[in-house]
């Protein structure tokens, strides 16, 4: 089984938006897929309340109790997890120990650079991560082509010397899919096909499957 946290100290980025995404995409593929919701909020846990029999199935987990964590069916593939935004030193380790990747969304705004900065150097004090064990991508997230703080975010990047693996575009279909428990790896439409297409260099970084997906 591979494990892919998705974390961010930064509220709004767009952890659960990408952990469902992630986790419908596996699904369709036709892995065992569970998704695993860390964070107090539950809206992995709702999103997979709303999700329809028809679609392709996803196990709920709840990890909203550090005794939780680490419980997983033993057929699962991969296990996607939405972190909660306020990761504590304990809650922090214990969750990247069964991390193989982290996933950081982040969009181009100052604050979400700014927290993203420490988040990512708070990560640095954990020892699996300190070591090389884990690996880390960013995720330029709900980006607008050619809107002037894209320049910031790419700043960001380059002072850290660490590009993003995917841009994904802001659009208003995430969030009316997510409604309904779906995600755009449910929808077969052509507008649809190429914003899954953004999502492809993701799904190359974390998965043993060299095939064109989508």
């Amino acid at each position: 089984m591979k494990t892919i946290l998705v974390a961010n100290q930064k509220g709004g980025c767009g952890k659960t938006l990408t952990a469902i995404t992630l986790a419908s995409a596996l699904s369709v593929k036709g892995y065992k897929v569970a998704l695993a919701d860390a964070d107090n909020q539950k809206s992995a846990l709702q999103w997979l309340k709303q999700r329809p029999t028809s679609a392709t199935p996803i196990q709920t987990l709840d990890w909203r109790s550090s005794k939780s964590i680490g419980d997983v069916p033993k057929n699962i593939e991969y296990l996607i997890i939405d972190a909660p935004g306020a990761l504590t030193d304990e809650h922090a380790e214990q969750l990247v120990a069964e991390a193989h990747a982290i996933i950081t969304p982040l969009q181009p705004s100052f604050f979400d650079i700014d927290s993203t900065r420490r988040f990512l150097k708070h990560l640095q004090d954990i020892k699996r991560i300190r070591k090389g064990k884990v690996q880390l991508l960013l995720l330029a997230n709900r980006t607008k082509p050619n809107a002037a703080n894209n320049k910031d975010i790419q700043a960001f990047f380059d002072k850290i010397d660490q590009q993003p693996i995917a841009w994904i575009s802001e659009r208003t279909a995430y969030g009316k899919l997510a409604m309904q428990g779906l995600s755009v790896f449910d929808q077969s439409q052509k507008i649809y096909q190429d914003m899954q297409a953004q999502w492809q260099p993701v799904l190359n970084a974390i998965i043993d499957d060299p095939s064109q997906w989508f």
